[in-house]
Order: structure tokens, then C-alpha cells, then sequence
């Protein structure tokens, strides 16, 4: 009866040890407790210091809806022109989008299908313009007598 009974309690203690059961005086925390990390988007534009070393153009923040674009790349694209700058082409996806940048000496904006308007800034002034759907609008220097403006933030709608 003692070879049986130590059978006995060797697989209860095998049975107890494998349930997942705290041992005695073990400290265990459970995962389920413990609150999960949080992802926190902060909006910044993806490889932004590369595009702005390669291309001057700073890109800083945007919610995703507009990218920036080879120009050749398609139609529907948004295009801006900058004295200095070679032409830089954005593409607008989903219902609305936003993207702020600096892109200094900015004059012209050719819109696409989305309603579309650009904040720029010249020291404190700051001038907001309607893009015109499908066609090119002036904006800073082409309408405002030759003063530069900085283009500071795209905003489309569908």
C-alpha cells in the first residue's frame, strides 16, 4: 500500500504542477490583469528627414489621406510648384485628408477631384486659397505682388 499510495501522490503532484496552478509560496501575475500597451499615433510623416534632405520639402505631420506622389504616377493627383523646387504631386484618398509641411516660394497648386484648400504663411501673415478642382490656382507670390509665401498645410474633402 505505501509503493501504491507514493504512486499516488507522485502523479497528483505531477497533475498539479502541469494545471498551471501556483505552487506554495510562488509569486505569479497574471497577464489578464495587467493592462495592455497602447498604441499612440502621432501623425508624423514616414521617412520624413530623408524626403526633406533628397527633395527640401518637409513634410510633418498628415493623417494618411494625403501622400506624397511621383508625378508620373498617375492622374487625380494633386501638383504643387515652388520657385527652387523641382514639382512635388500629392495623392488624396478617402472622404477628407489634411498634411501639414513647409515648402517655402510655393506659387502655383493644380487641384484634383477633391475640394481643396492650402494654408501658407510669410512671417506671422498667414493666407488661406481655394484650389480650384482640375485646374491650376496661384497662390503666395503669383497673386500676392511677388511676396514670398511658405506653403504650410494641405486640406482636401470629397
Amino acid at each position: 500500500m505505501t509503493g501504491s499510495l507514493a504512486a499516488c501522490l507522485l502523479a497528483w503532484a505531477a497533475v498539479a504542477a502541469s494545471s498551471g496552478e501556483p505552487r506554495p509560496g510562488t509569486a505569479v501575475a497574471r497577464v489578464a490583469d495587467q493592462a495592455p500597451a497602447y498604441a499612440v499615433e502621432d501623425f508624423a510623416y514616414p521617412q520624413a528627414g530623408e524626403i526633406h534632405e533628397e527633395k527640401g520639402l518637409l513634410l510633418k505631420r498628415g493623417d494618411g489621406h494625403i501622400t506624397l506622389a511621383d508625378c508620373r504616377s498617375g492622374t487625380d493627383l494633386l501638383h504643387v510648384m515652388a520657385r527652387g523646387y523641382e514639382e512635388f504631386c500629392f495623392r488624396t484618398t478617402g472622404d477628407s485628408g489634411w498634411l501639414t509641411m513647409e515648402l517655402p516660394n510655393a506659387y502655383l497648386v493644380m487641384g484634383n477631384d477633391y475640394a481643396t484648400e492650402v494654408d501658407m504663411t510669410r512671417g506671422t501673415e498667414t493666407k488661406t486659397y481655394d484650389i480650384e478642382k482640375n485646374t491650376w490656382t496661384g497662390v503666395g507670390e503669383t497673386v500676392e505682388n511677388g511676396r514670398e509665401y511658405t506653403l504650410m498645410e494641405i486640406r482636401t474633402t470629397k
